[in-house]
């Protein structure tokens, strides 16, 4: 797989994330994916995207994501990304607050074969249970 092809399946993969596309998630994700930065009762394989995707969507319902950078070497897609939405369900026991947010983070994919096989994410969850909280952060 050429670099651009893998960089297109990763954006492919965020707007069917946000889309809610189970069929598409199915075909970019493989049976063997893991990913290293979710809970581990969510196990692995599409079905692990797919329940993450299923609780974000319970917790920030319009939450939205900006891709500020897409870069690529080899297998591997970094992504640089801001996500905003309100919190309008119980996330990580967080009662819903209906506080809008606004947090940033990065995101490393390996790519095999035509689908995202890993993951790796390194997102500014500080920021968020600030905003959460309701104290005041530079996101504001």
């Amino acid at each position: 797989m050429s670099i651009e092809t893998n960089k297109a399946l990763v954006r492919e993969h965020y707007q069917s994330f946000f889309e809610n596309d189970a069929a598409a998630i199915q075909r970019q994700i493989s049976p063997e994916f893991v990913d290293h930065d979710a809970p581990p009762a969510l196990g692995q394989g599409p079905e692990s995207v797919l329940k993450w995707r299923a609780m974000v969507d319970r917790s920030f319902p319009d939450l939205r994501v900006v891709l500020d950078d897409v870069v690529a070497e080899g297998d591997r897609v970094a992504v640089r990304a801001t996500w905003h939405g309100t919190h309008r369900g119980e996330f990580m026991g967080i009662p819903a607050t209906q506080r809008a947010v606004k947090f940033s983070g990065m995101v490393i994919f390996r790519v095999a074969g035509g689908q995202i096989v890993e993951r790796w994410a390194t997102l500014d969850r500080l920021e968020l249970t600030k905003q959460l909280q309701g104290v005041a952060s530079a996101a504001g």
